[in-house]
């Protein structure tokens, strides 16, 4: 007996079909042949989706939604779809042409099944439990989605799709995300040689992807979720198809599956807080050279497990919460760390870097004793996270220095900065120059003492100690009067007076953005994910490695792009950003602004994936008018959808039909919005700025109080 398919809602069906609720309801009206409910009630109603389809197709009207979205959508519906063969299915796909990849759209749900099953089932060996359960014809809905997500947006975006449904950032387990960013630095801190490259807790694969990149060809990972074991085996074997992939399954420190041979390198970010990682019942273990891990220092077992996998010499770059380094329990551990000399290095990131976001997490880089037996005298050192001093170099959002806590992080000069004090240190420890507030080479001996604290905001100096107290107030005058011409440039802004359009707000006809770009008015561009290395693809990343990147927290906080493309990324191609051209982020969220026009200075930048290029032929559409309008509170909210994660569907959004001398009146309003809005962002962040120095001037001894008699109670 045939099983009977998903039912869903209107709103459902609005997404499938890429129009508004409203249209919806006028098919329910207007036409006698539209499916009748099957569930439900009589408010909310619920159709049967193949029902639904059918009569979609036969009036012509396709999926408008983005394949990514059919997948998700498809995924909700059918919440007993099978996770475990749909991960290494991605990869299965991924190898097929895109021939291949349209026939399926056409097999009877049956034999799609049994298909797919065949397609898994070949991969048994090299994804973890590739072989278990099978799909069946109830599944041939989720399957042709899949197979069109990777044929359209790249199997990246399928996998990401997929890991929604499962664990992914998780504060009672204390697992999460690496940022691509920092798993970049962290693959950078190795050695330009490094070879063989092991993560003993891998989750989705960004530590040993980003090892790939830079040149690693044994990539070996290991999870305790099978499904993360599955995805980051699936994710690796698209990244480096030439590499030696091995991923396993299960508890690293109760089931090693890597006792032998040794590794180059260890990259790591571990579980954080996990009182239950086997402290009784591995109380002997080998691994533990440097001193039995106590009960709650979970992180410390994992410092020693990478290091027990290491060739001598090798490296094992760790991410660990900044209680690693100061916990009273861990004080043994960590002198014998210290005193052995395996300890190279501790990098205290910012807040925001990684999750969780409200702390600023670090990194340990810590090196195998060698045959040598060359005795290491120092350790390093670096504050990332710290107050910058007037001395300093200048301070950006993101670099060390003063940086609110929503600033951006500018991953560049960060990267920068820790990558230059490490590469100096590790060639001659014993000339390192200290930088005063930032890096610090501290001796071994120093060190020692009865709390270890490893703590590098402890360690590096708080403030130079050739503080210039002449040039703290000359910065102090230079601060005040470019605040005093930013305060100006704001009330200028500010001048205009609006008039009421009268008793009632003013009404006119509105087209969506889908229908102006039909009608050529403008254009509607995102990037676009690769679905496997070619060779068009690849010379595109390799041509484009390097260049700005603009993303939607760029827009958000109204700066220049932040980002950096870099080669191995999973994109095909991305629009390249020119002046005049309107960009629209994609998640909805937060204070800040959710449209821009671009400038100059985002002119040659590329589009990120998370956001939307609106391009707008200027004979028809002022590219203010139109930043305007779609970048409105309430046009953004009634083109959203999403309920956990809330994304935009730029097509939805609605722009007035007006002349286009109308259309330049209100571009020049909204112009002098964004001047406003402008000028107010740069004041705030000079007065934030001053008062940052006069308090580092007053509190080091630079500055004296000003001139004025005391508050009275």
């Amino acid at each position: 007996m045939p099983q009977p398919s998903a039912q869903v809602t209107a709103a459902e069906i609005s997404r499938i079909a890429g129009v508004t609720r409203a249209t919806v309801s006028n098919w329910r009206r207007r036409h006698s042949d539209f499916p009748a409910p099957t569930g439900g009630t009589e408010a909310s109603p619920l159709y049967d989706l193949e029902a639904v389809r059918t009569w979609l197709r036969a009036r012509g009207q396709t999926s408008a939604a983005a394949p990514a979205e059919e997948l998700r959508t498809l995924l909700r519906l059918h919440p007993s779809a099978p996770a475990a063969p749909l991960l290494p299915l991605v990869l299965a796909t991924s190898r097929r042409s895109p021939h291949e990849l349209t026939a399926p759209a056409d097999l009877p749900d049956a034999d799609l099944a049994a298909r797919a099953d065949a397609a898994v089932a070949d991969l048994a060996g090299m994804v973890p439990q590739a072989e278990t359960a099978p799909f069946t014809a109830a599944d041939a809905a989720v399957v042709r989605a899949l197979i069109h997500c990777v044929r359209e947006e790249g199997a990246q975006a399928a996998l990401d799709v997929l890991a929604e449904r499962e664990l992914e950032d998780s504060a009672s387990t204390g697992t999460y995300r690496t940022p691509a960013p920092l798993a970049d630095l962290m693959a950078r801190l190795l050695p330009a040689d490094t070879a063989r490259v092991l993560d003993p807790a891998c989750g989705s694969g960004t530590l040993l992807e980003a090892a790939a990149r830079h040149g690693a060809r044994g990539l070996y990972g290991q999870d305790a979720l099978p499904v993360q074991a599955q995805r980051s085996a699936v994710r690796l074997l698209l990244a480096a198809p030439d590499g030696e992939v091995a991923v396993r399954a299960g508890d690293s420190l109760r089931h090693d599956a890597f006792v032998q041979p040794p590794v180059d390198a260890v990259l790591c970010n571990p579980p954080y807080g996990d009182r239950g990682w086997g402290h009784d019942e591995l109380a002997y273990d080998p691994r533990w050279a440097y001193g039995l891990p106590p009960r709650m220092e979970s992180e410390l077992a994992w410092v020693q497990h990478a290091l027990a996998h290491l060739r001598p010499g090798g490296y094992a770059v760790l991410l660990l919460p900044p209680a690693t380094a100061a916990r009273a329990s861990g004080r043994r551990v960590r002198a014998e760390l210290v005193r052995s000399g395996v300890l190279r290095a501790v990098v205290a990131l910012p807040s925001g870097a990684a999750a969780p976001l409200h702390i600023g997490l670090q990194l340990w880089v810590l090196q195998a004793p060698e045959p040598d037996g060359r005795g290491r005298t120092s350790v390093l050192f670096v504050d990332t996270g710290g107050e910058r001093q007037p001395d300093g170099p200048r301070n950006r959002a993101g670099s060390p220095g003063t940086r609110r806590r929503h600033d951006p992080l500018d991953w560049g000069e960060l990267t920068g900065t820790v990558l230059g004090h490490w590469t100096a240190f590790r060639a001659d420890p014993g000339s390192f120059s200290d930088e005063p507030g930032t890096a610090r080479a501290v001796p071994v001996l120093d060190l020692l003492d009865d709390v270890v604290d490893l703590t590098p905001a402890r360690q590096v100096r708080a403030l130079p100690v050739d503080i210039s107290p002449a040039r703290v107030a000359r910065q102090a005058d230079e601060y005040r009067e470019r605040l005093t011409e930013q305060a100006g440039l704001l009330a200028r802004a500010a001048r205009d007076t609006w008039r009421p359009t009268g008793d009632s707000p003013r009404q006119w006809r509105t087209a969506t953005v889908s229908d102006l770009a039909r009608g050529g008015a403008l254009e509607l561009l995102r990037a676009a994910t690769a679905t496997r290395e070619k060779d068009e693809g690849a010379r595109w990343r390799a041509e484009n490695a390097g260049r700005p990147v603009l993303h939607g927290t760029d827009i958000t906080d109204g700066v220049p792009a932040s980002g950096t493309f870099l080669d191995g990324v999973p994109l095909k191609s991305s629009p390249v950003i020119t002046e005049g051209d309107v960009l629209v982020r994609m998640f909805p969220g937060g204070t800040g602004e959710m449209a821009r026009l671009a400038g100059e200075a985002d002119t040659g930048v590329l589009l990120g994936h998370d956001v939307y290029l609106l391009r707008p032929d200027p004979a028809r559409l002022d590219p203010w008018f139109l930043v305007g309008f779609v970048g409105a509170h309430d046009n953004i909210t009634g083109a959203s959808t999403g309920s956990t994660t809330v994304h935009l569907q730029p097509g939805r959004l609605r722009v007035p039909l007006l002349p286009l001398e109308e259309q330049r009146r209100y571009g020049e309003a909204f112009r002098r919005v964004g001047e406003l809005r402008a000028a107010a962002r740069r004041a705030t962040d000079l007065a934030r700025k001053h008062a940052g120095l006069l308090t580092t001037g007053l509190t080091a001894g630079a500055l004296l109080p000003p001139d004025t008699a005391p508050r009275t109670p």
